[in-house]
C-alpha cells in the first residue's frame, strides 16, 4: 500500500531546506566578477556557460540580493557582485497539493530549490511594457526571485479561477490560504 504524504510533511520538508546564513554575513565588498545569470537561467563566467550543475547549485546557495538592488556571492570573508539579467532562478515545475480544503503550490527551480507559495513567498506578475506579455515570479528566499517558466505559468492559468477585483476580471490561484493574481483578463477573455 502506497503511503499517503500529507501537506504538513511536504511543508516541513520545504521549510527544512538549509542554506548558508548569507544574510548574517557582512564581509567587505571585493568588487564585481564577470559572472552573469542570463534570462533563461543559464549561469556564465567570463562569457562561457557554467556547465557543471553542482557548481551552479553551490553558487546559488551563497547568493544574496541587497537593499541596493544588486546581487552578490557572499561568504564570511568576501562579497562579490554579479550581474542578473532578470531573475535569480527559473521555476521549472509546479506541483499542486490538495488536502482537505487547502491547496498549496510547490515550485521547484532550475537549481533544485523548492518553495511553496504563501504570504512569505508570494507570486507576482508584472507586464512587459513593450510586448504586453506577463512576467510571473515567485519569491524563493531573501530577495531572490524565480521567473516562473512559461509552461509552468500556463499550468497555473489552467487551474485559475476568475474573480472580480476593482471591477475587472482577474485570474487568481490559491496557495496556503493566500489568493495570488495572475493578471487581469481582457474584456474579450472574460
Amino acid at each position: 500500500m502506497k503511503k499517503q504524504i500529507k501537506l504538513e510533511d511536504i511543508i516541513k520538508q520545504v521549510e527544512g531546506q538549509r542554506y548558508p546564513p548569507v544574510d548574517k554575513w557582512n564581509p567587505d565588498f571585493c568588487g564585481d566578477i564577470d559572472m552573469q545569470i542570463k534570462r533563461d537561467g543559464t549561469w556564465f563566467y567570463m562569457g562561457t556557460p557554467i556547465g557543471r550543475k553542482r557548481m551552479v547549485r553551490l553558487f546559488s546557495t551563497v547568493l544574496r540580493k541587497d537593499e541596493d538592488g544588486k546581487t552578490y556571492l557572499v561568504t564570511p570573508v568576501e562579497k562579490i557582485g554579479i550581474e542578473v539579467e532578470d531573475a535569480h532562478f527559473i521555476a521549472t515545475e509546479v506541483e499542486t497539493i490538495r488536502e482537505g480544503g487547502e491547496q498549496a503550490l510547490k515550485f521547484t527551480t532550475n537549481v533544485g530549490d523548492e518553495v511553496i507559495a504563501d504570504n512569505k513567498h508570494p507570486i507576482r506578475v508584472t507586464v512587459d511594457a513593450e510586448t504586453g506579455e506577463p512576467r510571473p515570479y515567485v519569491l524563493v528566499r531573501g530577495r531572490l526571485d524565480a521567473l516562473i517558466a512559461r509552461s509552468v505559468f500556463y499550468e497555473l492559468v489552467e487551474q485559475a479561477e476568475t474573480r472580480k477585483e476593482n471591477g475587472k476580471a482577474c485570474l487568481v490561484v490559491p496557495s496556503r490560504g493566500t489568493l495570488f493574481s495572475l493578471g487581469e483578463l481582457d474584456d474579450g477573455d472574460a
